[in-house]
C-alpha cells in the first residue's frame, strides 16, 4: 500500500513538473514568435525601399559594385531596425583582393552580417535556396553564385564560377561547412572547394568567426527555436597566405583554418 501511494504521489510530482516545464516553454515561445515575425517584416519591407534601384544596378556587371554597397547600407539599416547591431572584434587589416572569405555558418543572420562585416566588393557563394527567398533572391540570379552542394556537377560549376570571379580581382566569400549544423555553435567539418580553390588561385583566405548570430535568430521555422535582439559580435581574424602551397597541401590547409575559426568559439562556448 505504501508503494503504491509513493508511485502515484512520484507521478502527481512528475506531472506537475512537466506542465511548469511546458508553461516555462510557452513564456519564452511567445516573445521569440514575436521576434521572428518582426524580423520577417522588417526583412520583407526593407527590401521594397530599394528593390527597384537593386533591380537597374544589377541590369549588368557594371552595376555589380554600386549594387554591393546599396545591399550594405540596406544590412546596416536591417541589423538596426531588428536590434542586433555588429561589433567586431580583432579587425585586421584585409589583404588586397582578391581573397577567399571563409565564415562559420550557425544562422540565416550570418549571411545579412556577412555584408556588414566586410567592406571591399565581393561575390557570395550561398545556398541554391536563396534563389527562392522573396526580393532576396535577384542577387542570386545575376551577381552572386548559388551553388547546389547536392550536385556535385553544378558545385563544380559555382566554384568555377567563383574561380573566374577571383580571375577578375573580385574576392568572394563562402560559408565552407556549407550549411547551418544543429550543433551550433560547435561547427561542421569544412568541405575542400575553397581551399582547392584558394591554393589554384594562390589567393589568401580570411577567417571570420560569428561569435553570437547561432543564439540570436535560430532556425526560422521553428518556433521553439532561440530569438532575440542582441549584439552580434564577430572576430575577423588576419589573412592565412597560400602563395607557394600545392594540391598537397589542401588538407593542412583546411584544417588550419577551420582550427582559426573554431577557437573562440571553443573559448566562449567550453560547455556547449
Amino acid at each position: 500500500m505504501p508503494d503504491s501511494r509513493n508511485k502515484r504521489t512520484e507521478a502527481l510530482v512528475a506531472e506537475g513538473n512537466s506542465l511548469r516545464s511546458t508553461a516555462m516553454k510557452g513564456l519564452f515561445l511567445i516573445p521569440r514568435l514575436l521576434y521572428k515575425r518582426w524580423f520577417a517584416l522588417v526583412f520583407l519591407f526593407s527590401l521594397r525601399v530599394p528593390f527597384i534601384p537593386f533591380r537597374v544596378l544589377l541590369r549588368r556587371p557594371s552595376g555589380y559594385p554600386a549594387a554591393f554597397r546599396l545591399m550594405r547600407a540596406w544590412g546596416k539599416g536591417m541589423a538596426a531596425l531588428t536590434l542586433v547591431p555588429l561589433r567586431v572584434q580583432g579587425e585586421h587589416r584585409l589583404p588586397p583582393a582578391p581573397y577567399i572569405v571563409c565564415l562559420n555558418h550557425g544562422s540565416y543572420l550570418d549571411i545579412i552580417h556577412t555584408f556588414n562585416v566586410l567592406p571591399q566588393y565581393f561575390l557570395f557563394i550561398g545556398k541554391q535556396e536563396l534563389q527562392q527567398w522573396p526580393l532576396f533572391n535577384i542577387f542570386f540570379k545575376d551577381m552572386h553564385i548559388a551553388v547546389n552542394r547536392d550536385n556535385g556537377m553544378e558545385a563544380a560549376r559555382a566554384l568555377m564560377k567563383a574561380g573566374h570571379a577571383l580571375d577578375r580581382g573580385v574576392s568572394v566569400s563562402i560559408f565552407p561547412e556549407g550549411t547551418i549544423p544543429d550543433s551550433a555553435p560547435r561547427m561542421l567539418p569544412f568541405k575542400d572547394g575553397a581551399f582547392r580553390l584558394a591554393v589554384k588561385k594562390q589567393v589568401p583566405i580570411v577567417p571570420v568567426t560569428f561569435l553570437d548570430n547561432w543564439k540570436l535568430l535560430g532556425d526560422p521555422h521553428d518556433p521553439w527555436s532561440r530569438a532575440r535582439p542582441g549584439i552580434a559580435r564577430v572576430v575577423v581574424h588576419p589573412a592565412v597566405h597560400t602563395r607557394g602551397l600545392g594540391p598537397d597541401d589542401v588538407d593542412t590547409l583546411r584544417r588550419r583554418v577551420f582550427a582559426i575559426v573554431e577557437a573562440p568559439l571553443i573559448k566562449e562556448y567550453p560547455a556547449q
